[in-house]
């Protein structure tokens, strides 16, 4: 007798990523409740299943949604706004000054809608996020229907948002208790990064996120100028000096991480931490080429992160995944270095497991949620195809993005965006905030 589920999806080929290097050609899953119920031939599936949907992908490869490790969502409304300029003068000269005149709630959250949108279009179905406003940020990601880790920021200065450091963590504390239990929505504890904050602020950061058990997303090791600092002012590297302020540890997301050495990849390994990866802004901002291959080689989960629109400035994890292993390539002059699969999985699977979600997301997983994402590998400009692992990294864009589903809830069928807001309305609060904005 045939087992009734909401969603039977049969596609070309799925690629699970755990197992690893895995590809199922002509297979189905079934979708009930928002989970994943079974994997299998798509001639076993036809027999068991009967479902109230049917998608047929003769001619895509289903994978897990993408996950975002780090971005800035807030700050698409900032997308151009100061380009060309290393990062400290991109912050002090520009984004801080623009950030000081106009962040309030209504930017954050209409920036953060125009950043889900542009994200889940992409296949992106879960992010990281860290930016001021986090209420408003949970807001938007809601409204899209977006799965998301909506950052606590935290700073040692004033800012329009919050006074001092205990402002800031009082208002992002308040911002999760409100959405606690929201099924999309989590929450992390986001102190910006070493130079931006105080040893005191960082000891207290640790104690509320072991209480809490919430991850730490904090940027690090981020541009040379930032270590030499650090040995200026505090007599050891950032990363030794957060290992002894205690704030190391398996729940620590270590965004950029480009100047590591042996000592702080030891050290990131010994602590089980993980690294947000975000080679398009790295090579934006001229930052560097940050070591993957050997933070890989330590055991360390790497995921990636496209940093926000002001300073990529797409929101694309399908050009991350290029960016990440082509940078890995000629950054260690080994050609084998982040084979296709290994940036999929980055993409995917690390990413989740950094977040400490890979019990329910980054792969096709029975129990899993059904966070899924196919591209179309029709056109001529994707075929032949004799591994459309290697096309997902090296030939797709997100323009070959066809569907997207984040816990069995349609969010774009056959490449038309099925969000709550519309082209027309996005571009109307677009065009407000760049009024704004440029006076």
């Amino acid at each position: 007798m045939s087992e009734a589920v909401d969603l039977l999806i049969n596609a070309r080929w799925i690629v699970p990523v755990d197992p690893h290097d895995s590809v199922l050609a002509d297979h189905a899953v079934a979708v009930r409740n928002g989970r994943i119920v079974d994997l299998l031939g798509q001639d076993a599936a036809r027999t068991r299943y009967v479902a109230d949907k049917v998608v047929e992908l003769p001619q895509h490869v289903l994978i897990p949604g993408l996950v975002n490790l780090h971005t800035h969502a807030a700050m698409s409304l900032l997308r151009g706004i100061a380009d060309d300029l290393p990062l400290m003068r991109w912050l002090q000269e520009a984004i801080w000054p623009a950030e000081s005149r106009h962040v309030d709630a209504a930017f954050v959250r209409d920036g953060t809608l125009l950043a889900a949108a542009e994200m889940i279009r992409g296949g992106i179905t879960t992010c990281s996020d860290m930016y001021f406003h986090p209420e408003a940020a949970a807001e938007a990601f809601a409204a899209a229907g977006m799965r998301a880790v909506v950052g606590a920021v935290m700073l040692e200065f004033p800012t329009s948002y919050a006074s001092d450091p205990e402002d800031y963590l009082r208002k992002g504390l308040a911002a999760r208790d409100r959405w606690q239990g929201h099924p999309l929505l989590g929450f992390s504890i986001a102190p910006h990064a070493p130079y931006t904050v105080s040893d005191e602020s960082f000891r207290h950061v640790q104690t509320l996120a072991d209480e809490l058990g919430l991850p730490i997303h904090v940027h690090i090791h981020e541009t040379a100028q930032e270590i030499a600092d650090s040995l200026a002012a505090h007599g050891c590297r950032p990363l030794a000096r957060l290992a002894r302020l205690g704030v190391l540890g398996s729940n620590l997301i270590g965004v950029h991480a480009v100047h590591v050495d042996t000592s702080d990849i030891e050290l990131l390994a010994r602590h089980g931490c993980s690294v947000a990866h975000c080679p398009t802004s790295n090579m934006k901002l001229a930052s560097g080429i940050a070591p993957v291959p050997r933070l890989l080689a330590a055991g360390i989960p790497v995921g990636l992160g496209t940093d926000g629109a002001a300073s990529n400035n797409r929101l694309d994890l399908l050009q991350e995944m290029r960016h990440a292993a082509l940078l890995a390539k000629v950054g260690s002059l080994d050609a084998t270095a982040v084979p296709a699969f290994v940036a999929l999985r980055m993409a995917t699977l690390d990413g989740a497991r950094a977040l400490g979600m890979d019990d329910r997301i980054g792969s096709i997983e029975i129990g899993k949620c059904a966070d899924l994402c196919a591209l179309e590998l029709s056109a001529p400009q994707c075929r032949p195809c004799f591994d459309p692992v290697s096309h997902l990294v090296y030939v797709c864009g997100r323009e070959n993005v066809s569907h997207v589903w984040i816990d069995g809830e349609t969010r774009v069928d056959k490449g038309v965006s099925l969000l709550h807001i519309n082209d027309t309305e996005l571009l109307r609060l677009v065009s407000m905030w760049q009024t704004r904005l440029g006076n």
